[in-house]
Order: C-alpha cells, then sequence, then structure tokens
C-alpha cells in the first residue's frame, strides 16, 4: 500500500517505518525542510531503539518531502501523526492538528480517486468528526465527502521500546464511519495475530485516552501505598508483589518512585480532565492522579534534607535527566521539578544523562553537567531521577543516596539510603 504520513515526529517516524518494514512504500510529509532531509539521508530526526538501522533498512521504500501536493497525490492513506500540546490550562491544543488538515484538504482538490484520512494523532473524543471532518470538507471543496474515508488508529507505543510494540501489538484499536475505510485499515494490519478492535471512531479515540488515564492512576496509587509503606517500615515491592498476583489487577505499572513523566499519560491526564470540565462532569479521581504526581518528586527533596538539613550551597548529583531510560524525552520528566526545587534551596547541581543532557540544557543551562555517572556520584549527595541501567553498575560506597527508582546497587552498597518508598 501507499502511505503518507503526516508529521515525522515520534508517533510518525515509528509508524511510517514499521509500515515501510511490512512492505509498503511510505513517503514521511513534514513543514520541517532539515527533519526531512534527515529522512532522505536514512537519519532518524528523534531517537528510539533500533529506528534508524530500520530506517536505513527500507530506504528503497521511503521518501520525504515538504510538498503536500507530492505526498497525498502519489499515495492512497495518509495517517495525521502531528502533535497535540496542552495549552496553558492543560487543554488539548490543536492548531497542528487544523494547519495539516487544511493543507492535507487543500491538496486533495485536485486529487483523483478515493483517499483514506487517518488521524493517528492522539485526540479527545468527537475531534476526528467534529474538527478534522469539516476542515477537510471546507478546504477540499467536497462537500459530501464522497472521494474519501475518514478513521481513527490511536497509538499505544512506549518510547524507549516502541519499534518492537508497533511490530507485536498487544491490540490494533481503530474507529471508522464507513466500510471501504474499515476495509483499508483490516488490510494494513492484515498480518497482525494480537487483537483487532473496530469500533466508531470516537470510541477508539476513547480507548487511547481512557487506557493512558488507567496506567497513570495505577502509577500514583502505588505512590500513595509506597509513601504509607515507607511511613510503616513495610516493604512497598512485596506489597505490590502481593497483589499483582491478583488476575483482576495485573502487577503491571505498580512501581512506587517519584512518579510519570514523557509527552502521554501527564498531557493526556489533563487534556481529559479539561474535557470532562467542559462536558460538565467532575473527574476527581483524575485530579488527584494529577495532584499525587506533582507532589511525588519532590518527596526527594524531603528526604535529603533529612540528612543534609540547609542545601544552600551544596552539590547535589542527579542521575538521569530523561522521563524514562532509552530515550532522551525530558518532556514532563520528574528530573525538572527536583532540579526546580534544589536550586530554590540554593544548592549547586551536577547532573549526568546518556542522552538527555542537551535538552535539559536549554531549560537549566546554569547548572553542571558531568562527563559521567561516576562524576555526578561525587557530589555531597546523589538523587536518582531515571533508572538507566549503567546506574546499577555505580560504586555506591560511602555516598549520600535519595533514590526516586529502586536501583538495587544503591540500596545494597550506599553509606546514606534512602528510597522514596522504601
Amino acid at each position: 500500500m501507499k502511505i503518507s504520513i503526516i508529521g515525522s515526529g515520534y508517533v510518525g517516524m515509528v509508524t511510517g517505518t514499521c509500515f515501510a518494514e511490512l512492505g509498503n512504500e511510505v513517503t514521511f510529509l513534514d513543514i520541517d525542510a532539515q527533519k526531512i532531509a534527515a529522512i532522505n539521508e536514512a537519519r532518524s530526526p528523534i531517537y528510539e531503539l533500533g529506528l534508524e538501522d530500520m530506517l536505513a533498512g527500507n530506504r528503497s521504500r521511503i521518501a520525504a518531502t515538504t510538498d503536500y501536493l507530492e505526498a497525498i497525490h502519489t499515495t492512497d492513506v495518509t495517517f495525521l501523526c502531528v502533535g497535540t500540546p496542552s495549552d496553558d490550562e492543560g487543554a488539548i491544543d490543536l492548531k497542528y492538528i487544523r494547519a495539516a488538515s487544511s493543507d492535507l484538504g487543500t491538496a486533495l482538490r485536485s486529487k483523483e480517486g478515493r483517499h483514506t484520512v487517518i488521524v493517528k494523532s492522539t485526540v479527545l473524543p468527537g475531534t476526528t468528526e467534529q474538527v478534522v471532518k469539516p476542515i477537510l470538507e471546507e478546504t477540499s471543496e467536497k462537500r459530501a465527502f464522497v472521494d474519501f474515508g475518514l478513521g481513527s488508529n490511536p497509538e499505544f507505543l512506549r518510547e524507549g521500546v516502541a519499534v518492537r510494540d508497533f511490530m507485536n501489538p498487544d491490540r490494533i484499536v481503530y474507529g471508522t464511519g464507513d466500510e471501504k475505510t474499515r476495509a483499508v485499515l483490516e488490510e494494513l494490519y492484515t498480518t497482525f495475530s494480537c487483537p483487532n478492535l473496530a469500533t466508531a471512531i470516537k470510541t477508539a479515540e476513547m480507548i487511547k485516552y481512557t487506557s493512558n488515564a488507567f496506567l497513570a492512576t495505577k502509577i500514583s496509587f502505588a505512590n500513595e501505598i509506597g509513601n504509607l509503606c515507607k511511613n510503616l517500615g513495610i516493604d512497598t515491592e512485596e506489597v505490590f508483589e502481593g497483589v499483582g498476583l491478583d488476575t483482576r489487577i495485573n502487577p503491571a505499572f505498580f512501581r512506587s518512585g517519584i512518579g510519570f513523566g514523557g509527552s502521554c499519560f501527564p498531557k493526556d491526564v489533563k487534556a481529559l480532565i479539561a474535557h470532562a470540565q467542559r462536558a460538565g462532569e467532575e473527574v476527581d479521581l483524575l485530579r488527584s492522579v494529577i495532584r499525587v504526581n506533582d507532589h511525588q518528586p519532590l518527596k526527594t527533596i524531603q528526604l535529603l534534607k533529612k540528612h543534609i538539613p540547609d542545601l544552600s550551597g551544596k552539590t547535589i548529583g542527579i542521575l538521569g535527566l530523561a522521563f524514562k531510560p532509552d530515550t532522551d524525552d525530558i518532556r514532563e520528566s520528574r528530573a525538572i521539578p527536583i532540579i526546580g526545587a534544589l536550586l530554590a534551596e540554593g544548592a549547586r547541581i551536577i547532573a549526568y544523562d546518556p542522552l538527555a543532557e542537551t535538552a535539559t540544557q536549554a531549560i537549566f543551562p546554569a547548572i553542571g553537567y558531568a562527563d559521567s555517572a561516576a562524576e555526578a556520584l561525587k557530589a555531597e549527595a546523589t538523587i536518582i531521577a531515571t533508572e538507566w541501567e549503567e546506574f546499577e553498575d555505580l560504586d555506591y560506597s560511602g555516598r549520600i543516596v535519595i533514590d526516586g527508582r529502586n536501583i538495587e546497587k544503591a540500596k545494597k552498597k550506599a553509606a546514606v539510603y534512602e528510597g522514596v518508598c522504601w
């Protein structure tokens, strides 16, 4: 199948490259000329484990352009994969969706034959039909929507293992408004053996938000219980090992610590809260999920001050800046509020991350950055904010360590050790 991907960010790059790996012809479309140049040279504009090798291996099936006409007129299916950031109040900002839909509709004016448009961006229920569809109808000047179909196909990719998640999904969800669009998606995913769930469009959109909101809820729940367990001298890990053995509950995402970050969970839960508020529904549980997550990284400062009451002028090491290991993404990283709180206390900071230092420098240009994890560990005390595998091999002997990610060697070797929830 001939596929165009609008947006060469995280979702677009993984989606398009994996579709090429499955034998499809893929054209990436982006307004950023530097990204397009990189793709045409088989260099991924984003970091994701295994992605660049797959991109290079499928170079004959992949093209990239900034020209909507070129991309749309040479393909049969378009996946809309642009970003959906939050506005200042936490609601979803659809400016990229609107702009891409308008440019897509304009390109479809002169397109012959049927064209299928699939929204893969994370959008709130009703967006595809109430925002994307009217823009396409207006700009394409095809009021009856006869020539193309419309659908939603949310992604469930985890950064760091996104290629594996795409190629080996636990489920595929797509919402469509007509049988021809459904048939296109069924053909694209025909080789996958996982469950395929075909729904109405807004149902598919809601599944994505509900999934992320529930996983975020499990994390905040684990952190609240973890805080209580630490206070009572109970092993949090053993508690959730026992709870997770219940088949009704499942152990996944019961990891106590300093909370969740990234491009999805915080943004999506806040957007769902704002959406519910506009609909006149109260979602007190989801508000609590965010409140717990906002407070959790600051537990590291409270624990640190038990051992160094006055942080003014003290040098504190930060191990890990990315929101999770195996990525350079710092969006909503729990290290950010930790660094902010330390700076407010007058502390000096020496931070280390194998991939995310460059991105962090844009936010905190004045703090120190170490060349190695061992260098950051030489500070007067160290906070572990990301569970990079290499942190398991460090020598924590004689160190003060506040651990937000349950690094076993730190727990065993540090002279002074405090786990956030254990």
